[in-house]
């Protein structure tokens, strides 16, 4: 799961090492994580106060905080703060004792997709629990509206537990002649029957009692405290009341029906159709059905194309005419399970029952059809149109009407965006499946990338602050796909997958060597990015050192970077490879410095010549005097150590003030360089 918003984590843990092992296992899976650490109750308690986590993960090993403490600490908040315990290994005996010490789960430290998985299942635990207090709340509020609607509704309205009333309202009370509820509270609902009806009012109720579906409407004769009796009509609905179920029963003195009246309200005066208050009401009644697993409806929105210039050439008055000509059109093409209604000046809205899904898209294609084929005449005027259709699924997954609405809303504007007379259809099931597509659709891209040097170089120049060396560039990969150029964000998390990073890895750096062999480009620098998989490639330094010698280029002349958060995971391999890209000569970055809890620490296992300082302390650094002070430490250790500092992302000139005045080294960003392409005749071999 990715996480839009940042997940704040207390770590409860002696060895700051482990705490950011833990945290570049997140940061690397996507889960971004704003850490603290404390070591002890002073330190933790102030950590609850300061950070305000959403999980704490604690190591039961912990000298001087133990996981029953740390429950209690967070106990003493009254706050809702997941507890997981991340231990080294785990066997039946430190189950038992993590749970009962108060944690919410055991993660295993040497397990990373665990890891992530249960710190992914705890915060969509915790956001469903704050959302369940949220609607708790609103519920409570709406129960109180409810109950304030209910005293002032004209409609006699009852609540029935077991067949005693537990809740009657004025209306109702006054229609069978009492002055209060209590006189009706210890009568049952068969009391307010009539004689000739009570004995299949009985069977009704027995059917209830074994929990049958009540009928939604029920004639009978009711009968007052004084005896008299009158027609009435019974309207049945499951309800709760203070938590338990009960029936809503609403009682209506019977009147002739009109159902030639009842079909006239039903319907839209202009097209015929149904309008939107029925169709809305069927929309609710399929929304249901769906979330008790029916699995064959769906949800069309029709609309004309280019309306506005149809409304131009028929004249506004003809507008409801071309409205009913179309909606002929359409219940032409529909089964008598469909149903079709006007849901706004220009849109239809088209119910599809007892169709499975995969006729959907063939149905919308007949409504295409069936309009682009037709000629319809309006007034003086005949016109041919054409419609656009976008249409979702309707199932268990997407089971509610206003969501329903909003995809088929998308699905249609995309349509139309397209050029309309087409068909969009949204199937809330087909994500997995999209994925894979997308999945192999770029894997197949990579693979002839690679093959015939389809890739793309584009490089930053990055700019010095302080008069340090020549002439320094990033190398920044691209690929060349058949729409254009793509960036990394689409297709090197599928390398990554695959296991085509080092493939990948090895493109760039054999380019980057060949471009910095050129004469015209003596003494520049290249940064180049590493990917982690390339560190498990045994022959790559050997690779690298034979290519800087045949193209006679200088080892200084070349910087390899990878991301803090990488190296921290994979620390040995890491400190072996840049121990030897020491040895040929070259230089090596730490990028996304600054994010962890303790990054300088990191610095005395892998000799990092340049820092590449965090880019989320560049985000409107003006205004964040916290970040300005964060950088200038890291700047002041920096020198101390004899390395060179820079900031990424620079993209506004009071920032460029501020970061000279911090010491940083060199900037990077689109402020002061925009990346370009390098040329073809460059990379011609």
């Amino acid at each position: 799961m990715k996480h839009d918003n940042v997940v704040k984590i207390l770590f409860a843990e002696d060895s700051l090492e482990d705490a950011e092992q833990a945290i570049s296992v997140l940061r690397n899976g996507g889960i971004a994580v704003r850490p603290a650490r404390a070591s002890n109750e002073a330190e933790f308690e102030a950590a609850l106060e300061s950070l305000g986590p959403d999980l704490v993960l604690a190591n039961p090993a912990a000298r001087d905080l133990s996981l029953v403490e740390v429950a209690r600490l967070i106990e003493t908040t009254g706050r809702d703060i997941a507890l997981i315990a991340l231990c080294d290994s785990s066997d039946e005996e430190l189950v038992v004792k993590v749970f009962a010490d108060g944690a919410r789960a055991l993660a295993l430290r040497q397990r990373p997709e665990q890891l992530r998985a249960i710190v992914d299942r705890e915060m969509e635990a915790l956001t469903m629990r704050r959302s369940v207090r949220r609607l708790q709340t609103a519920l409570r509020e709406s129960e109180r509206r409810c109950d304030s609607l209910l005293d002032s509704s004209r409609d006699p309205i009852a609540y029935v537990h077991e067949g005693m009333h537990v809740r009657a309202n004025r209306a109702y009370l006054e229609m069978f002649g009492f002055e209060e509820f209590g006189e009706i509270e210890g009568l049952t609902l068969l009391d307010l029957v009539a004689g000739d009806d009570t004995e299949d009012f009985k069977a009704l109720l027995k059917r209830l009692s074994r929990g049958e579906k009540p009928p939604p409407r029920l004639e009978l004769k009711a009968m007052r405290a004084d005896g008299v009796t009158f027609d009435a009509t019974m309207e049945f609905a499951q309800a709760t009341f203070e938590g338990e179920p009960c029936l809503q029963i609403v009682f209506r003195r019977q009147m002739a029906a009109d159902p030639t009246l009842i079909e006239q309200l039903q319907r839209d005066a202009a097209t015929g159709l149904f309008n939107r208050g029925h169709m809305l009401a069927l929309l609710d009644d399929a929304v249901a059905q769906a979330a008790g697993g029916r699995n064959d409806q769906a949800l069309l929105l029709v609309e004309p194309d280019n309306f506005r210039g149809i409304s131009d050439q028929i004249g506004i008055g003809n507008g409801d005419a071309f409205m009913r000509a179309l909606g002929a059109r359409l219940v032409g093409v529909l089964g008598e399970h469909d149903a079709a209604g006007r849901l706004g000046d220009c849109t239809f809205g088209v119910l599809l029952r007892s169709r499975p899904h995969e006729a959907v898209p063939v149905l919308a294609q007949a409504l295409l059809r069936a309009v682009a084929e037709s000629i319809l005449d309006i007034g003086a005027r005949s016109l041919a149109v054409t419609i656009s259709v976008g249409g979702s699924l309707l199932g268990e997954r997407n089971a509610n009407a206003a969501g329903l609405l909003d995809r088929c809303s998308e699905a249609l504007r995309a349509a139309q965006s397209e050029g309309g007379n087409r068909v969009g259809i949204h199937d809330p099931a087909a994500r997995e499946k999209a994925e894979a597509e997308k999945d192999r659709y770029w894997l197949a891209l990579l693979k002839e990338a690679l093959a015939n040097d389809r890739f793309v170089l584009y490089h930053q120049q990055i700019t010095g602050l302080t008069g340090g060396e020549g002439e320094l560039s990033e190398l920044l990969l691209r690929l060349d796909g058949p729409k254009g150029v793509i960036l990394p964000s689409y297709f090197l998390p599928v390398a990554e997958r695959h296991g085509l990073m080092p493939a990948v890895d090895r493109w760039v750096l054999r380019e980057a060597i060949r471009l910095l062999g050129e004469p015209m480009r003596q003494g520049q620098v290249l940064m180049v990015k590493l990917s982690v998989q390339s560190l498990e490639d045994p022959a790559l330094l050997g690779w690298l050192q034979s290519t800087l010698v045949e193209h006679e280029v200088r080892g200084h002349q070349l910087v390899l970077e990878m991301p803090e958060s990488k190296v921290v995971t994979s620390l040995k391999p890491a400190r072996e490879f840049v121990q030897g890209v020491k040895q040929i000569g070259c230089r090596f970055a730490l990028e996304q410095f600054g994010s962890g809890l303790n990054s300088f620490q990191l610095l005395s296992h892998v000799d990092a010549d340049f820092l590449k300082i965090d880019r989320n302390y560049m985000a409107d650094l003006p205004r964040h005097p916290e970040n300005q002070q964060r950088i200038r430490a890291i700047c002041q250790q920096a020198a101390a150590l004899g390395k060179q500092t820079v900031a990424e992302w620079v993209e506004d000139v009071a920032s460029v003030s501020l970061l000279y005045g911090c010491g940083v080294g060199y900037i990077q960003g689109h402020f002061q360089h925009e990346p370009e392409r390098v040329l073809l005749a460059e990379t011609a071999r």
